[in-house]
């Protein structure tokens, strides 16, 4: 699963630490050249046969032309097989899109688009909040409210962040997916309840729910820590998260990860091969991904990162055919960690087939199945293992991240 990133967005957002930059001027036909390069590079490299997705994210990958997308893809067909099926996914923000370009990226190749938004209404009463602190996860959304657009420093208005949904879901039916963002400095259950209304009304058949992050470096949390901006409390954010889950489950979306849910069958092929732990290579400054050297005659899995900075990036690509600042072989524990910490974040939990591929010799019952920290999780009510593998229950899911330091101490002991 290719991961191509653009760097380059219009302006910073006050919430964004991602590796993102603001550039006057971008040759779009080197970091073309630059992204095809490494693309062929890596893959050559880990020697995958087949790609299951490809995920054009950012930065603001909209920005883009649609010739640059189709360029990428060429160079991955080129490499491995790239069925005709395959989920390719742009990320694209309100501002980015119109109908005109979304077409092109239609016809470059591209059968999905990720939108941020946010938007208005009402609601039934909120759930009760959860007993331990919901996951906080955060990606890059936006809002459909002109309040908090400016807040977040959004250079798009709500109205021109409806059309843009209602654009893309006339070209991509079935396959827009949106990003709902909660947790908001001075952010109001009434008023959070007020948006998620009014992105029921607006949605398709995916939605992305993420907690806001107040990172440290951001403008939106030096203005919290310097009392500007009120910063919400926890039992707030897990009642929004309850409240949310419970809504877009009555109303046939399926709760399939986290912070994800589909209906109809919409799920993210792309995400789910990071759930489940699958390979992926990052293409691009400050890209991600975990695979197997195969081409170098590798046996183990590497966590690799490319260079950050993009003229770096791309004189190491010009000079070399990738550009890969770090480079780390996972052991057999880091990798049955991630497969831990990913693989719960799914309905679906973690299989006893999957686990066996990464740990032949220690079955998922020898470790979480012996009396411990996970037996004991199960008779809380947060946890389940049986026949199907190891997974967390509808309550369990919702607190994953005070769950996992159990397991983890229980998967390194044993």
């Amino acid at each position: 699963a290719p991961c191509p990133q653009w760097p380059y967005c219009r302006k910073r957002c006050s919430y964004c630490n991602f590796n993102t930059y603001v550039a006057p001027a971008v040759d779009e036909a080197a970091v073309r050249a630059c992204l095809v390069r490494e693309a062929q590079t890596l893959l050559r490299l880990s020697q995958v046969h087949s790609v299951t997705s490809v995920f054009f994210g950012g930065g603001t990958p909209s920005l883009a032309s649609p010739g640059t997308v189709a360029a990428v893809l060429e160079a991955v067909a080129g490499a491995a097989h790239l069925p005709a099926g395959a989920e390719v996914t742009l990320e694209a923000n309100p501002s980015s899109t119109s109908t005109s370009p979304l077409a092109g990226f239609r016809a470059a190749g591209v059968n999905r688009l990720s939108i941020g938004v946010q938007v208005r209404g009402a609601l039934p009463a909120a759930a009760p909040a959860a007993p331990r602190d919901p996951i906080v996860t955060v990606l890059p959304p936006q809002s459909l409210d002109d309040a908090e657009l400016r807040m977040l420093g959004r250079e798009h208005t709500a109205a021109e962040a409806r059309k843009a949904v209602e654009a893309a879901r006339g070209l991509f039916p079935g396959r827009t997916s949106i990003d709902l963002l909660f947790g908001l400095p001075g952010q109001s259950r009434d008023a959070w309840a007020q948006r998620l209304e009014a992105a029921l009304r607006l949605c398709d058949d995916h939605i992305s729910l993420y907690q806001l992050t107040l990172e440290r470096g951001t403008a939106l949390a030096a203005q919290v820590r310097r009392g500007a901006l009120p910063a919400p409390p926890q039992d707030l954010l897990a009642d929004m998260y309850q409240t949310a889950r419970n809504v877009l489950v009555a109303t046939g979306f399926r709760h399939y990860e986290v912070s994800n849910f589909a209906r109809k069958g919409a799920l993210s092929t792309h995400n789910l091969s990071y759930w489940r732990a699958d390979q992926y290579i990052g293409v691009g400054p400050g890209a991600h991904g975990r695979f197997v050297l195969r081409g170098e005659g590798g046996c183990s899995r590497e966590a690799r990162v490319q260079t950050l900075e993009p003229v770096a990036w791309m004189r190491e690509v010009q000079s070399q055919g990738h550009s890969t600042r770090s480079r780390v072989v996972l052991s057999p524990l880091e990798q049955l960690e991630e497969l831990l910490t990913l693989g719960l974040r799914t309905d679906e939990g973690i299989t006893h087939e999957r686990w066996g591929h990464f740990s032949p010799q220690l079955s998922l019952q020898a470790v979480f199945g012996e009396p411990g920290e996970a037996r004991a999780l199960q008779k809380e009510g947060w946890l389940v293992l049986d026949s199907g593998g190891l997974r967390c229950t509808w309550a369990g899911l919702a607190v994953l991240d005070s769950l996992l330091p159990d397991l983890l101490w229980q998967l390194q002991r044993v």
